[in-house]
């Protein structure tokens, strides 16, 4: 039962129920002391002892007069905050993700605050880089302000001790709040904006008769008369102009520019970019929708009547993105709060770029890349209303919005919509949906190739769809075709890795000074090393793959664990010296091209090659300013990225997608393959797609060619309903892990048999996955396959139960379980 503040005297005795940024089966309760009565409530964060010396905040859940059954309460420490941080709807969405993907509220919480709202007593202050003009401290704060001047860090414990006083919390909170000071762990990952030089002309010359005055005292100055053309050119009422551009197509050199800044004609300033969008992208503000947009839109409104999600489904480049800012502005225009949701981080500078023109700073953008203090800042603001569109990646679903109206969840189909590790391992398109449902908001999901499940929704009239066939602008869909890997090397006609209508394609792009996408969804350089005598391969010492070779680093890497070892010249098993390299990478692609075309710049896009912080921005900007005629990536280059001046994608080899073990291959090579082909010919000329095959006359590659979504999603149904699997079952993944083989061999049979005595023939295994052992534990997967008219929630308790009489047995008591609610 829960009270409001107001119904407590000040000497009742009140217990709170707390969240705990903690994996905890239940929550705790604690006790209130008389003097801190006033000040707690629901969504607040309180400052509590768990175990004998961890101090934590916890978040109060609810409050009562009833104290615990089964064990003392313990008082909480004080209250920090003077207004809640987490709202009521919050708490319901958190209870629904923990029954629906079978984790803790603990879990939940930890994913969702940003570390700033999660102080704990291990947490190190830092000072700020840069402090405030004016700083007003009271005596205390004063005191950890000169101890933090003195020396870099301190933790939270060493305030308390430092100050004699049990709880600094409030304190700290202060200056964090004063912008004084920084948790530890949000100095880790800065995310710095992307700054280029732009030039933009003095306002005094916007006056015809002072630019013209200027014109004839620059006669005698010809390489600043160019520049101040181009600039004049290429400025189009947009006021600022890339200085790299001005330099590039004027030819008139940094000198001239630096003149005619000196000279105050040109104001030079740095400003942050969109680390992806093109500086000559032309995306008016003002646009007008085609007639196909027109009307989609007006069906998205129309479905809305009556369906509380649309599928918007619409060819690459049909413009989704101007139906998206039109359904925004009349949110915004009815004072609603917007959540647009992206797959990845990487994109959402693009999107960003383009929204920000429309709707300024009632825009805020959160994903992982930014520092602790920007997401608390972002919290707040979405707590307080202040932001009314939040763009994000998979965690922004999990922000307090207050009044929510409309939910865009951009390339629905996309699997890094789905959390892995660690738990709460929800899907946020799914988690989105429900949201909505709390808010009784709306979703659109978008997609050029969308996932069955939600096509198969919007087909059995449980979603709304809109179909969107034409690309905007008349742009025509790239020209496909596929090539048999089996029949040119019959003819000997493969170079390398390429065949002859690859390499003819690409010869023909570069001398037309287009740029090329070359697609191999595997990085690295050779797949395996193998002795050709005896057969022996480099495995990882710590997970149960096959190395790979990297030749960058001339190691041998694991791709699961980071192990890496010196590469092998003789074979230890035999002393054989014939160790061949089979399989190929992005890296070896990169290689064999570049003796191929030996003028052509090359850039490779992956995992390796975007390691550091701003790599994958730098490689990407690189390409988009065509300092590099070609780029090899692996799946990042099929993520809705924009390129101009693209004309040719090649596929190296479709088959190593279509032929990877799981019932999804198929679908998910579809949409990889068409996402990639999305990518060509995407502005005012028709672009080409090169796929190299075995299986050239493969049912999917057809569909692929004929854009031929409807017939690939028939095929897939149809192939689902006859084995059981989604949209027609649901699937729960129960991973079973030890560091000893042979007790995971008997944990995993056990539980299996537990689980079979309860839900009979819809436990599945205990089988190995396709790696079995990864960073030293071995890997048992129990599959459960849930028919759709199944009470999926009585599965799920007898789950829960049966998992928790396994974890009491002694003997298992070291294994991990972890479940996998929806494993896509």
């Amino acid at each position: 039962m829960q009270f409001a503040e107001s119904d407590f005297l000040e000497r009742d005795t009140l217990f709170v129920e707390v969240v705990l940024p903690l994996s905890l089966a239940i929550n705790y309760t604690y006790r209130v002391p008389f003097e801190l009565n006033s000040a707690v409530a629901v969504g607040k964060r309180v400052v509590i002892q768990f175990g004998k010396h961890k101090i934590y905040t916890a978040l109060v859940k609810s409050i009562g007069k009833n104290p615990p059954e089964h064990y003392q309460a313990k008082y909480i420490i004080d209250v920090v905050d003077d207004h809640p941080v987490v709202t009521e709807k919050q708490f319901e969405f958190w209870q629904w993700i923990t029954s629906y993907y079978l984790c803790n509220e603990g879990d939940v919480m930890s994913a969702s605050l940003p570390t700033g709202l999660k102080l704990a007593s291990e947490t190190v202050l830092l000072l700020k880089d840069e402090l405030p003009e004016e700083i007003q401290l009271n005596d205390k704060e004063q005191v950890i302000f000169d101890v933090l001047q003195k020396q870099h860090r301190i933790s939270i414990d060493e305030v308390a001790n430092l100050l004699g006083q049990k709880t600094v919390y409030p304190l700290v909170n202060s200056l964090l709040a004063k912008e004084i000071i920084v948790a530890a762990e949000e100095v880790v990952d800065k995310y710095k904006p992307l700054l280029k030089s732009f030039v933009k002309l003095n306002v005094f010359y916007h006056e015809e008769e002072n630019l013209r005055q200027l014109f004839n005292q620059l006669e005698k100055a010809p390489k600043q008369l160019d520049a101040l053309l181009t600039y004049l050119k290429l400025s189009r009422d947009k006021g600022f102009v890339a200085k790299n551009q001005i330099i590039e197509e004027s030819g008139s050199g940094q000198a001239a520019l630096k003149t005619l800044a000196d000279k105050d004609i040109f104001h030079i300033e740095k400003r942050p970019v969109s680390r992806l969008s093109s500086d000559g992208e032309v995306f008016d503000i003002n646009f007008e929708l085609s007639e196909h947009q027109k009307a989609a839109l007006a069906k998205v409104k129309q479905q809305f009547e009556t369906k509380d999600v649309v599928l918007l489904h619409g060819v690459t480049a049909a413009g989704k993105t101007q139906l998206y800012i039109k359904l925004i502005e009349e949110v915004i225009a009815g004072g609603g709060q917007v959540l647009f949701l992206l797959p990845e981080i990487a994109l959402t500078t693009q999107i960003v770029e383009r929204i920000k023109l429309y709707f300024g700073n009632k825009i805020g953008v959160y994903h992982s890349k930014f520092n602790d203090n920007e997401r608390v800042e972002i919290w707040n603001k979405v707590l307080n209303g202040a932001y009314q569109v939040v763009l994000g990646a998979r965690s922004a679903v999990l922000l307090p919005f207050s009044d929510l109206k409309l939910i865009v969840v951009d390339e629905e189909h996309e699997n890094s919509y789905k959390q892995y590790d660690p738990a709460p391992r929800y899907q946020a398109r799914d988690a989105a949906i429900y949201l909505a449902h709390l808010h009784k908001a709306k979703v659109v999901l978008g997609s050029a190739t969308p996932s069955l499940e939600s096509y198969y929704n919007a087909k059995t009239d449980k979603y709304g769809l809109v179909e969107l066939k034409e690309r905007f602008g008349g742009v025509q869909l790239p020209l496909q075709e596929v090539v048999s890997i089996a029949e040119e090397t019959k003819r000997k006609k493969m170079t390398s890795y390429f065949t002859s209508v690859l390499i003819d394609d690409i010869a023909d792009a570069l001398d037309k000074k287009e740029q090329v996408i070359l697609f191999q969804n595997r990085r690295g350089y050779a797949t395996i090393l193998i002795c050709a005598t005896c057969g022996y391969a480099p495995k990882c010492v710590n997970c149960d793959v096959s190395l790979t070779y990297h030749k960058s680093s001339g190691k041998l890497h694991c791709h699961y664990c980071g192990y890496h070892q010196s590469s092998v010249n003789v074979c230890p098993a035999c002393g054989s010296v014939h160790v061949e390299q089979k399989g190929f990478g992005t890296e070896r692609i990169e290689e064999e091209l570049s003796l191929i075309f030996p003028d052509a710049r090359i850039a490779r896009l992956d995992l390796d090659s975007t390691r550091t912080k701003n790599g994958m921005q730098q490689i990407i900007s690189d390409f988009q300013e065509k300092k590099n005629d070609i780029l090899i990536g692996t799946q990042m280059v099929a993520k809705g990225l924009d390129f101009e001046n693209v004309s040719l994608i090649g596929v190296i080899n479709a088959d190593t997608l279509l032929n990877f073990p799981d019932f999804r291959a198929f679908e998910r090579s579809y949409q990889l393959l068409a996402q990639v082909a999305g990518r060509a010919g995407r502005r005012d000329k028709q672009g080409k797609v090169c796929i190299q095959a075995y299986a050239d006359d493969h049912r999917i590659i057809k569909q692929v060619i004929n854009n031929d979504y409807e017939q690939m999603y028939a095929d897939e149904l149809e192939e689902r309903e006859q084995f059981n699997y989604p949209p027609f079952s649901r699937l729960i993944f129960i991973n079973v892990k030890h560091k000893d083989a042979n007790v995971l061999n008997v944990a995993a049979q056990t539980l299996a048999a537990n689980l079979k005595g309860q839900l009979g023939k819809r436990v599945l295994g205990p089988e190995q996955p396709l790696v079995a052992r990864v960073r030293n534990y071995y890997i048992k997967q129990i599959i459960l396959k849930v028919e759709r008219t199944a009470a999926m929630q009585k599965v799920k308790t007898v789950l829960l139960a049966t998992i928790k009489d396994f974890n009491a047995q002694k003997e298992f008591r070291s294994v991990i379980t972890q479940i996998d609610v929806d494993p896509y």
